[in-house]
């Protein structure tokens, strides 16, 4: 039984106690890599197992100073260690597509039953993967409750390498061109992740990038927690990013997406956020044409929304009968 099977029989053996949680950033299928003859290494915080001693230490010292980077750019503070390390197991060849899963329970206030499971090249192992899956932790650490798709796995993304961040961006414009994207009051409506996911990651990466540059990292984790608090987005895009409704957030960000994604002045209101924007090295203007249908009367560019408002029957990644739980990216 490989490492992710074992993670889904331990989630269902914990299911009457617990609300399980998998996080999921898995890659394309690749080769499976023997592990015959792994190594470990053991920080405060983890237990990585990996090819060569080298590699274990070496990912184990990097999940540590990703960890306290991270924890202080999206908290404001360190984060203080865990009662238990959370197991790493790592995959890394060459050639080997970049990914990860990382699984975690939630009950009663309390986050627990860490792991880890990482692959790519060392490069994207140690620059994006594990930055990636080490935000998941941190925002559950913090939220000690799951959160909307796009905002977990969009902040997730922002903390990738260059590389992998430009793949998102030539990808979006592809969805949005081909009405894959996502009605943003379905998409922050979103607890699983959908069949069609690519899209989910490229506009849920955009719209965090967006809200980040518009008014920094501590107004959107305080954006976050009210959403999740009072259950109600409208309000909370009202009152932490001025904008009326989901709708109107948007069309400003959409036309931020057309003008190339500018940077953002901090301190505009989010009005005059994209006429503020300052010259960068971003892509330049893209046509994207309204490819969508009409939604409340506004030309949209969004295809994807159910007309009834509902979100279709999925397995939900929250539901411990998932039996595909890294069927991800």
């Amino acid at each position: 039984m490989d490492a992710l099977s074992r993670c889904a029989a331990r989630m269902l053996a914990a299911a009457a106690v617990a609300l399980p949680v998998t996080i999921a950033v898995a890659a394309p299928p690749v080769r499976a890599v023997s592990f015959a003859r792994s190594a470990g290494h053991r920080t405060e915080n983890f237990t990585v197992r990996a090819p060569t001693p080298q590699l274990a230490r070496e990912i184990g010292e990097a999940a540590e100073r990703w960890r306290a980077q991270l924890a202080v750019e999206w908290l404001g503070e360190p984060m203080p260690n865990w009662s238990e390390p959370c197991p790493i197991t790592a995959k890394v060849a060459p050639n080997l597509g970049a990914g990860g899963a990382t699984s975690f329970m939630f009950d009663r206030g309390e986050v627990f039953g860490w792991e880890m499971n990482i692959q790519g090249s060392r490069e994207r192992v140690l620059d994006s993967v594990l930055p990636h899956e080490i935000t998941h932790t941190i925002f559950a650490s913090h939220f000690r409750q799951p959160l909307p798709r796009w905002a977990d796995e969009g902040a997730c993304t922002t903390v990738e390498h260059r590389s992998e961040i430009a793949k998102q961006e030539r990808m979006l414009i592809d969805f949005l061109k081909s009405n894959r994207g996502i009605d943003f009051v379905h998409m922050f409506r979103m607890t699983e992740y959908p069949k069609d996911i690519l899209p989910l990651y490229a506009q849920g990466h955009s719209l965090t990038t967006y809200l980040i540059e518009s008014r920094g990292k501590p107004a959107f984790m305080a954006f976050l927690a009210d959403g999740m608090r009072h259950k109600n987005w409208r309000r909370a895009v009202s009152d932490h990013y001025g904008h009326d409704n989901l709708y109107a957030l948007q069309d400003t960000w959409l036309d931020w997406v057309k003008s190339g994604r500018p940077r953002l002045d901090q301190a505009a209101t989010p009005a005059d956020a994209v006429a503020v924007a300052t010259p960068a090295p971003r892509p330049e203007p893209t046509e994207i044409a309204a490819v969508g249908r009409s939604v409340a009367g506004r030309a949209s560019v969004y295809a994807v929304r159910d007309e009834a408002g509902d979100t279709p029957e999925r397995s939900s990644v929250y539901d411990a009968s998932n039996r595909a739980p890294t069927v991800y990216r």
